[in-house]
């Protein structure tokens, strides 16, 4: 593809209508080329500015070796490849897929490539004047409103550099496209129904009212942050989807835009502070000690220098908790030693249609070390990785019958697979001397197989054992089952990529990459290791997983097995 000069290296046994039927079926509504009449289009054109009055700054390091690539012509977004001529535009070929295009056009590489010297902001002004040329007017797939927000936010990123660069000429017709996105912006968002979409409109639209005079009203635009910041943070800062990736970008722009109203001399909304203090918290909590975010829902390992910079420029220290009720996770930690338990449902509508089913699943880590984790999540690796990897089995956690304990439905309005509950979940903690013991439940499987999930989780004090005991109990509200056949279960541990399993006769060791030493025990017989992936570091990977398999008495009290399996985590030697 793309003539003789590019090479593109992607899943090549899948057909372009194999793509779109996958880009269809997994970004529904939101994927959906636009339609916009030529009233509408009308509605774009006006008066252009002349210049900017402020400028965004950037205050999250760039991605160094994603820059590093670009100038080096290697476009890579999760497993797919494509690699130009010296100096070649993405927009002179074709791209190797719907997803590859969709974040290409977001311009979320453009602070990486201007922050590569000369050459690298000589390259990035190109591309956005040939984006322009190509894609400027208007085309049905890339002025979509999510990439169109992504895009113009980006744009006012960098707007030094690339407002700033060239003749007179070239400055006004970047200024007139960018100007004519934040007008088609500001037509489409009422409609929107897809929460991402709606907020990056949003605080594109008060930084375009900051930085660009008469772009649009920044009272409107500010009302509109405020009403979104109230729809998509939770009271105790969390994110509303409960993914902690969403949480540190909501806190980015919240600070860029902070930064932006002490600039321009415009005084700061009263809401700004209370969320950023609120979610900063939040992002904090979900910190391991390399720096990065758990990936709990669609959220990944997010670069530990971002995590870092945006933390850093928190008026003060964020406020430290060891659980959030209202998003629903519980912490432990013990000298180096933490683990945190995912004990919430799934959002409403529409902030579901992302959601996982991991109910009960927790990241175990010992320092900077990750031991335990899920499968992950990344926007960069294709949409069908994405939507496996919100099943039951891709966290850990027990998985009875086949079965997610969550139910995923269609969401008419928005063409996606939204998930929904599970019913009765909930955690109990108890803190005695130095020991933290967690009592968790959830009825995701009650309806189908009679039978409750309970979790029940002790760590020691001195942060070198973590022992775990998963039961399945029938209700004593509920009659026996007519059904006496047993239901088949796995208990899922699923390995960081950075540590290396070797099974032994008693015990499973784990050997982290910095020589810490771990060892997996448990009563269950037939404990194995089985492969599993790993999507959170942006490309599909694939560790191992610990798997114990079994089969529940549909009438058991979960007191002894097999409803009752046993285990523990134990430090065999630091680093």
């Amino acid at each position: 593809m793309g003539g003789g000069d590019s090479e593109i290296l992607a899943d090549r046994t899948r057909t372009g209508a194999d793509d779109a039927a996958l880009w269809r079926r997994f970004r529904g509504i939101s994927g959906d080329d636009v339609k916009v009449s030529a009233l509408q289009r009308s509605g774009v054109s006006g008066p252009v500015p002349e210049q900017f009055s402020h400028h965004l700054n950037r205050l999250i390091p760039s991605d160094d070796r994603r820059g590093e690539a670009l100038m080096q012509d290697i476009w890579r977004i999760g497993m797919q490849r494509m690699t130009l001529a010296p100096g070649q535009s993405p927009w002179s070929t074709p791209l190797p897929s719907k997803h590859f295009a969709d974040r290409l056009h977001r311009f979320s590489w453009l602070p990486d490539l201007l922050d590569q010297g000369n050459e690298g902001t000589e390259r990035a002004v190109r591309f956005v004047d040939e984006w322009i040329q190509s894609h400027g007017n208007f085309n049905g797939f890339s002025w979509r409103l999510a990439p169109t927000s992504v895009r113009c936010w980006n744009w006012l990123l960098c707007g030094r550099e690339v407002f700033e660069t060239g003749s007179t000429s070239e400055r006004e017709v970047r200024l007139d496209c960018l100007v004519r996105q934040l007008r088609y912006i500001s037509g489409q968002v009422d409609a929107a129904t897809d929460p991402k979409a709606r907020w990056f409109a949003s605080v594109t639209m008060v930084a375009a009212a900051l930085c660009i005079d008469r772009a649009m009203s920044l009272d409107a635009a500010v009302a509109r942050l405020d009403a979104e910041c109230t729809a998509q943070i939770l009271p105790d800062g969390g994110h509303v989807t409960r993914s902690p990736s969403r949480g540190l970008n909501t806190l980015i722009h919240l600070l860029t835009l902070q930064d932006l109203f002490h600039r321009a001399g415009h005084p700061e909304p009263d809401f700004l502070e209370k969320w950023i203090s609120r979610v900063g918290a939040m992002v904090a909590f979900f910190q391991v000690e390399d720096g990065a975010l758990s990936p709990f829902n669609d959220g990944d390992e997010s670069r530990p220098e971002a995590v870092e910079a945006a933390l850093a420029r928190l008026p003060s220290p964020p406020r430290r908790f060891m659980f959030a009720p209202k998003s629903g996770f519980q912490k432990l930690e013990k000298n180096g030693l933490k683990l945190i338990l995912d004990c919430g449902d799934a959002p409403e509508r529409p902030f579901s249609d992302f959601a996982h089913a991991g109910a009960l699943g927790f990241e175990l880590s010992d320092g900077p070390c990750r031991l335990v984790t899920s499968c992950g999540y990344s926007a960069e690796v294709n949409v069908d990785w994405q939507a496996a990897v919100r099943r039951s089995g891709a966290h850990s956690t027990l998985v009875l019958s086949g079965r997610d304990s969550a139910t995923f439905s269609l969401n008419e309005e928005s063409r996606l697979l939204s998930a929904h509950g599970p019913e009765g979940i909930s955690a109990k903690r108890l803190e005695e001397a130095d020991e933290i013991w967690l009592d968790a439940q959830h009825g995701g499987y009650k309806a189908a197989c009679g039978l409750l999930h309970r979790r029940r989780l002790f760590m020691s004090g001195d942060g070198k054992r973590l022992t775990g005991e998963d039961s399945l109990v029938r209700p004593v509200s509920q009659p026996p089952a007519d059904d006496r056949k047993f239901i088949g279960f796995e208990i899922r541990f699923h390995l960081h990529p950075t540590v290396t399993a070797i099974m032994g006769k008693d015990a499973i060791r784990l050997v982290c990459d910095d020589g810490a030493v771990w060892k997996f025990k448990t009563s269950h017989e037939g404990a194995r290791l089985e492969r599993t992936v790993y999507l959170a570091r942006g490309v599909v990977e694939r560790p191992e997983q610990i798997v114990m398999a079994g089969f529940a008495d549909p009438n058991g009290d979960g007191q002894q097995p097999p409803n009752c399996i046993r285990w523990a985590f134990l430090k065999e030697r630091s680093a």
